[in-house]
């Protein structure tokens, strides 16, 4: 029960690591609210919380835009009455070089995780502010830290997370506040079997591709929301500005 008492916000939280996260908190005996754009997942995300005999809410919101955002910790704040943990999960994936990315998925990959991380904290931090303490952390990427194929616009959204997590660290510090990343590498979720699909390559030859790493496999959401669970926890007590890479040793090798 590490995270018992507290309440969590997640966004992107109806698939993939933001569900998996979500369910993880509620096991740990937090208060979760999860958004997304997908309600029907979102109610079965709560469910699930549900079922671990925490209290949960789930908020249609796209985090591109100000007024869901507002709403969104608005509404955290109105059923729990504060905000101890935000995960700013949410984001979209387009496998493209610079040449090949069109301005609109540009503007949605960077609107989604970083512009998203940023109204998200911004409407967040007030009440973290007054209450002395908080923890955010943002869902970056090894691509934030090394850069990879293929991928332009994720790697600037994911590398300014790691920049920005580091500036939120030293202006909110003194406010009790603490500010980190969690940097995943392949991981088995949706957005991976898309990523294959659009790259044109068979499931089989890419994950070939993906198990070149020390650990020799692709990760699981599960290990990725115990790294989270400990950003989240008072047994990171010390650490903030940080990015921490869950990748089976990729960004090592």
């Amino acid at each position: 029960m590490r995270l018992k008492g507290k309440v969590a916000l997640i966004t992107g939280g109806t698939s993939g690591i933001g569900s998996a996260t979500a369910i993880r908190f509620g096991k740990e005996g937090a208060a979760v609210a999860v958004t997304g754009r997908n309600p029907e997942r979102g109610k079965e995300v709560v469910a699930a919380i549900n079922e671990t005999g925490a209290d949960a809410i789930f908020i249609q919101s796209d985090v591109r835009f100000a007024k869901d955002c507002q709403q969104a910790v608005d509404q955290t704040l109105e059923r729990f009455g504060k905000i101890d943990v935000l995960f700013n999960n949410a984001g979209v994936f387009h496998p493209k070089t610079i040449p090949e990315c069109t301005e609109e998925e540009w503007d949605e990959t960077i609107d989604s995780s970083l512009k998203g991380a940023f109204l998200m904290s911004k409407y967040a931090l007030p009440s973290m502010i007054e209450q002395g303490s908080g923890s955010i952390i943002h869902t970056s990427s090894g691509w934030g830290i090394l850069g990879g194929a293929g991928a332009a616009s994720y790697c600037a959204a994911k590398g300014g997370l790691v920049i920005m997590a580091k500036a939120m660290a030293i202006d909110h510090g003194p406010q009790g506040i603490r500010v980190n990343c969690v940097c995943p590498g392949d991981v088995l979720t949706p957005m991976l079997y898309d990523d294959a699909e659009k790259r044109g390559m068979t499931w089989d030859d890419y994950a070939a591709g993906a198990v070149q790493r020390p650990l020799g496999r692709i990760g699981t959401v599960e290990e990725i929301a115990d790294a989270v669970l400990f950003l989240a926890s008072d047994e990171s007590s010390f650490v903030t500005g940080e990015s921490l890479v869950v990748d089976g040793g990729g960004v090592a090798g």
